[in-house]
């Protein structure tokens, strides 16, 4: 089984949205579900919006995550973790304790890089009782023909913390499926672009 938690030190980072659509698309091929362990409870909330009790489960995790991942253990392959937005929440630092992939959602602003800087220090901390933890940044929300986009590469290599080739962009279709509590797999063409970035970044992560 391979845990997999999304990590953020700074609201609207976009991790929810990130969760449920890498989840949704590793249901897909393999038994998947979503802990959420943000006191903000998105993704259950999102699971709620949905109109059909069929698709991806949620569990709630913020009271005791250790326990709601050893819920989840049983016949899932994947375990996805919603975290609270800021490292130094009590959910976080379990959250890498406990998963073999951190996922980093970073936004192209100079207050993300930033916040940015406190996550690489929380897992070199995570490191010392986890070692195999892995972490990667992904570029979120990315408009490619603004300056700043151009930019944040430049930025996230003065980082120890790697960051992936696949970058997810500004979409109105990750919006739009959030609202509706369905991912984007299940907008048609409405979702394609944005279904293909997910895969991509799926594909890299290696995450299948």
């Amino acid at each position: 089984m391979t845990i997999i938690a999304l990590v953020g030190n700074k609201g609207g980072a976009g991790k929810t949205t990130l969760t449920v659509n890498i989840a949704s698309a590793m249901s897909q091929t393999a038994s998947t579900v979503v802990v959420d362990a943000d006191p903000q409870r998105s993704s259950l909330q999102w699971r709620a919006m949905r109109d059909t009790p069929q698709g991806l489960n949620v569990l709630d995790g913020v009271d005791d995550l250790a326990q709601a991942v050893d819920q989840a253990r049983d016949g899932h392959t994947h375990v996805m973790i919603d975290c609270p937005p800021s490292v130094h929440a009590s959910q976080t630092h379990e959250a890498l304790r406990l998963c073999d992939i951190a996922l980093v959602p970073v936004q192209p602003s100079p207050l993300d890089l930033w916040a940015t800087v406190h996550i690489e220090q929380a897992v070199e901390t995570a490191r010392e009782n986890n070692p195999t933890l892995r972490a990667l940044l992904i570029i979120n929300q990315l408009e490619p023909r603004t300056r700043l986009s151009k930019l944040v590469r430049q930025g996230l290599a003065e980082l120890s913390m790697p960051a992936a080739d696949a970058a997810i962009r500004r979409r109105v279709a990750y919006r739009v499926s959030v609202l509706e509590g369905k991912s984007v797999f299940e907008l048609g063409s409405q979702g394609r672009a944005a279904a293909e970035e997910i895969l991509q970044l799926i594909s890299e992560v290696n995450l299948q």
